[in-house]
């Protein structure tokens, strides 16, 4: 599970007052998690490794920008998010045509729309309260056990239940509203 970790502390504010070696150490410790975000939010393996190396460049460049060293994984997950939007944009000018066959044209169907789908997917995901969005980050985009997950937002782990709870049935709600309202569940 070393790749789920991240930097230090101490580590993340030498690099934000500018010691060039804290720098260094601190993009390098956060490149497996920066490409697990990639991978995850990316339509393609070269858009990944694209968007995970633009995200390492902005760290490298504007880590001094950053207001709580506890926010890097959110703050990357931001970049990386941005990024991969970004290039699915993109996409659709940059491709060649493909060929006149019944398949291609369902395959080409089927990744316009699961791309839609993950775009819609990560709007939904920012739109959350930034506290729900960390623990939901955490457990279901980045895998943490639920103990590291409240170990590393500083809470208990009833408290990181019910946020991941709660930030699960508001995404849910979002990406499927029931027909009419569910004012009158509750």
């Amino acid at each position: 599970m070393a790749e789920s970790t991240w930097p230090a502390e101490p580590l993340i504010v030498a690099a934000q007052r500018g010691d060039l070696d804290a720098v260094t150490a601190l993009v390098s410790g956060s490149h497996p998690n920066v490409r697990k975000f990639a991978y995850s939010l990316c339509a393609s393996p070269e858009d990944a490794e694209d968007a995970a190396q633009e995200a390492l460049i902005i760290l490298y460049r504007r880590i001094g920008m950053l207001r709580a060293s506890g926010a890097l994984a959110s703050w990357m997950f931001r970049i990386v998010r941005n990024e991969c939007l970004r290039r699915a944009r993109l996409v659709p000018r940059e491709r060649a045509p493909l060929p006149d066959t019944g398949e291609a044209v369902m395959s080409a169907e089927e990744e316009v729309l699961e791309r839609l789908e993950a775009a819609r997917v990560a709007r939904a995901i920012a739109a959350l309260p930034a506290d729900q969005r960390r623990v939901l980050i955490m457990r279901d985009i980045q895998g943490y056990s639920g103990r590291m997950a409240a170990d590393a937002l500083g809470l208990s782990p009833a408290a990181m239940k019910s946020r991941l709870h709660r930030a699960r049935a508001a995404l849910r709600h979002t990406l499927y509203p029931t027909p009419g309202g569910d004012d009158a569940d509750h």
